[in-house]
């Protein structure tokens, strides 16, 4: 059923909402949609970051108790 709307339709749809809502509704709703992706984003990037410090203190961390182990068999030896 939507394989076939064509470009007419999609007119005519546009057409339809814009008489519907008027052109300062979906002004301001497309501001939302368009602050909305922003937040996503930059939520999307905060978490990306802190799985990265996540894992370069687990690396550190890892790194400080291989060290202590090799410390602690030369002072055995």
């Amino acid at each position: 059923m939507l394989n076939n709307i064509g470009l007419p339709g999609l007119l005519l749809i546009t057409v339809v909402v814009l008489i519907l809502f008027g052109r300062g509704k979906i002004s301001t709703l497309m501001g939302e949609v368009g602050r909305g992706i922003t937040s996503f984003k930059r939520g999307v990037a905060d978490g990306t970051a802190e799985i990265e410090e996540a894992q370069k203190t687990a690396e550190a961390g890892a790194d400080a108790e291989t060290a202590e182990r090799s410390e602690a068999e030369t002072d055995k030896s």
